[in-house]
């Protein structure tokens, strides 16, 4: 374990280092200001500057920390960080993608949770980023449509379609609602998750994250990743409570519009885990726990109790957001209301009751990712002889070409990767909901519909 050491503790042998280089000669040849000190050469082409001056070591331009990154198409998404132009340079490189380094000058530049609210306007919207398979590296296109000419990089793709779409849709926050790391080809997940960070980091764009059966196959776990995200600009995500089953199990509250400490609109993230821990009784995927909905069930109940809650003049909102779909979304029972159904919902074996508890507490809607090729809303309604509607159950449909976008159904025109929007009009209480698309009408709002009115789930209009 390193600790940082103060200037009155540095030794006569001690030095600083004030700059580092990748280059195949000295840097010395082509930089004339770099002082009276000399560049020092290390293996892979790396050269450094380091001074005795005990000076130095507090001086903005002295490097504090390194890092290496890997991938052509690496990024440096956090504050203070400055990644090095130049690959290092090695003997054997291989296939593997390339190490960058990157640099910290100086303190470590504080990192502040955001505060999210309505805007002047009334109006608060979402960005939904389901299934962005990232790697390490630019990675490789599945099942891309248009296929494209001289080949397809699947990230390089994904992140300027989701570029285009934030300049485009302005959103207040964005919502990741799992396998934004493709685990398979990340063998250096920070690279990856600092890839599809940047592009809200860069915007100055809120963001939220969950995880889902694929983030934590690659060289992290999900405490891991969670600390990482969580320690990331604009970030918006947490680990949960610790009792709770999962990683990522909490809330976050949109206040009015202004200087307001009230809550107009609460957002449940929870993890939806991975695969069935029970193959022979439950083939397939993971369920939500007691534990988890126990602490929703709490969490929301006490919320409503205090005085941030109570003191919001109109009509509070709640939605919910995982990666895995719950059971009841393959019941037949549950229609899709817009938007493409091409697989069977992989949703868990086992029924765990979450969607019951999300009515029970008045949730307007959920949205889920992992099945890529499903974009729909489908309305739930209650049962017995006076049926109304009670819940809308919606998809994003897949944004990333790192993951499938087919998988062996017949698509006429091919599956386009999208998004999905979520627009709240706090003044009349309205969710509106459509799609984006990465290729052919980008600028059309796919499926547009009305899902809450009035505070009120409402049959689509």
């Amino acid at each position: 374990m390193t600790r940082r050491i103060k200037e009155s503790e540095l030794l006569d042998e001690d030095r600083v280092i004030l700059d580092i280089r990748i280059s195949r000669q000295d840097p010395s040849v082509s930089d004339k200001n770099h002082g009276t000190e000399r560049w020092e050469s290390r293996n892979g082409g790396i050269w450094l500057r380091r001074t005795a001056k005990r000076h130095a070591s507090d001086s903005a331009k002295a490097i504090t920390a390194v890092d290496v990154l890997f991938g052509s198409d690496a990024v440096e998404a956090r504050p203070g960080w400055e990644i090095l132009n130049r690959p290092v340079i090695l003997s054997n490189p291989g296939e593997a993608p390339a190490p960058h380094m990157t640099v910290r000058r100086g303190v470590p530049a504080p990192v502040e949770r955001p505060t999210l609210h309505v805007r002047k306007d009334g109006r608060f919207k979402i960005l939904q980023v389901a299934d962005l398979h990232v790697s390490t590296g630019v990675g490789h296109c599945r099942d891309a449509e248009p296929s494209g000419e001289g080949g397809c990089e699947a990230d390089t793709r994904t992140l300027e379609f989701v570029g285009t779409v934030l300049d485009r849709e302005k959103p207040d926050l964005v919502v990741l609602s799992g396998d934004q790391v493709n685990g398979e080809t990340a063998p250096d997940a920070q690279s990856a998750v600092f890839k599809f960070a940047e592009p809200f980091i860069k915007r100055e764009i809120p963001f939220a994250t969950i995880f889902g059966n694929h983030d934590d196959e690659g060289s992290l776990g999900r405490q891991d990743l969670m600390q990482l995200i969580q320690s990331l600009p604009f970030s918006l995500s947490l680990p949960g409570e610790a009792s709770v089953e999962g990683v990522g199990n909490y809330y976050v509250e949109v206040l009015a519009r202004g200087n307001s400490k009230h809550s107009a609109l609460t957002l449940y993230l929870l993890d939806t885990h991975g695969y069935s821990p029970d193959e022979q009784q439950f083939k397939g995927y993971d369920w939500l726990k007691k534990s988890q909905i126990d602490w929703f069930k709490a969490t929301s109940q006490r919320l409503k109790a205090t005085s941030s809650h109570m003191g919001y003049k109109h009509l509070h909102m709640d939605m919910a957001f995982i990666h895995i779909p719950l059971p009841e979304y393959r019941t037949e029972d549950v229609i899709p209301s817009s938007g493409t159904s091409a697989e069977t919902p992989t949703a868990p074996g086992f029924n765990s009751g979450f969607k019951q508890a999300l009515v029970d507490e008045g949730v307007l809607a959920v949205s889920c990712g992992h099945d890529h090729v499903n974009d729909y809303c489908a309305l739930s309604k209650s049962e017995g002889k006076d049926t109304k509607p009670e819940l809308w159950m919606c998809y994003a449909g897949g944004a990333g070409f790192g993951g499938y976008g087919g998988y062996g159904h017949v698509i006429e025109g091919g599956y386009q990767r999208r998004v999905r929007v979520f627009e709240f009009d706090m003044n009349e209480a309205r969710i509106t909901t459509w799609k984006v698309l990465e290729h052919g009408d980008t600028k059309k709002r796919i499926d547009e519909m009305v899902i809450v009115e009035g505070g009120k789930v409402v049959a689509a209009t």
